[in-house]
């Protein structure tokens, strides 16, 4: 008799969660940004505005932005795991994981991950005066004329993808830092800089005027973005794989069927043509996935990013 209560009671405790989970939502969902207004910002709103039409509530934007994307992961993190807050979550968060040297929130443990979303390449960018027309050109360059090329970042994310080209490639260039991409792109322009691996939002307009050069796409696979553009790892520099990725996660222990569901609904609205279009006009390209998949994505990244951390010295407080 007492197995058979237990057994009752292991029911009952379960089965109001079931009924929540089928419920959801009931009321607005809130989606932790953790930028400021920006790019980032306009492909989360994208995101947010479908997805609410999906479940048939408001996905409201919660912008938290502060320490390099930290701050409104804390805030994730530390959220009530019932599928009301959600996070949107990006390659910073992967970075940072090793790049800083204590941090109040862990990616794996504090976060159930749901499906990668979106990913924009980089493009290797240099200027006219450049003597190279393709990546090995410029490999065999900067190493012939070791510390004598300049390159620009708008960021840790593109300063340790630079890094990471460098260290592949056996090369030594010099790190000039810029507060965001605009600024990097006007110094490219003018020659102050020669090299730099920027949005094609940002370098494509001024690679068809001649004004810069474009050598190859960050990712493994040609871009819809630049497809005349060979990869990087085909043009010179093989295994090299980058991509300012962008996912939706939530508070770890979210109940797995609120999880599911928000993995259906994200996977079905990144499928449909008006939402791709929109992410194209502003250089994203659309993934998809299961959470296993971008639970795996996210471990691989933290281990890639921690050696090129490690390897580079590179360091925040």
């Amino acid at each position: 008799m007492s197995t058979f209560r237990c057994a009752i009671g292991a029911l009952l405790a379960v089965t109001p969660l079931l009924a929540a989970a089928q419920a959801y939502p009931t009321k607005p969902v809130r989606l932790i940004v953790p930028y400021a207004s920006g790019n980032t910002d306009t492909t989360a709103r994208i995101f947010a505005l479908k997805l609410g039409e999906r479940l048939g509530q408001q996905v409201v934007i919660d912008n938290r932005p502060g320490a390099g994307a930290n701050i409104g992961a804390e805030i994730a993190a530390r959220a009530t795991p019932d599928g009301y807050v959600l996070f949107y979550a990006s390659l910073s968060h992967a970075i940072n994981a090793s790049l800083y040297k204590q941090l109040n929130y862990n990616l794996v443990k504090d976060f159930a991950p749901i499906s990668v979303l979106i990913a924009s390449p980089y493009i290797l960018t240099v200027h006219p005066s450049v003597p190279s027309r393709s990546v090995r050109e410029l490999v065999a360059f900067a190493k012939s004329h070791p510390g004598q090329l300049n390159y620009a970042s708008s960021g840790s994310t593109s300063h340790l993808a630079f890094e990471y080209l460098s260290m592949l490639a056996g090369v030594k260039m010099n790190h000039v830092p810029y507060k965001s991409g605009a600024p990097a792109t006007v110094a490219l322009i003018s020659g102050q800089i020669e090299v730099a691996l920027a949005s094609a939002s940002a370098s494509m307009p001024h690679i068809k005027t001649g004004k810069l050069r474009g050598l190859g796409i960050s990712t493994a696979a040609r871009s819809p973005q630049a497809p005349d553009l060979p990869t990087i790892g085909e043009a010179g520099v093989p295994g090299y794989d980058v991509s300012t990725w962008h996912g939706l996660s939530a508070p770890a222990g979210t109940p797995r069927d609120i999880i599911a569901r928000l993995n259906t609904e994200s996977v079905a609205l990144l499928k449909q043509p008006d939402v791709q279009e929109r992410y194209r006009a502003v250089d994203s390209d659309v993934l998809g996935g299961t959470p296993e998949q971008f639970g795996a994505l996210i471990r691989s990244e933290i281990d890639k990013w921690a050696k090129v951390v490690k390897e580079s010295g590179a360091v925040t407080d």
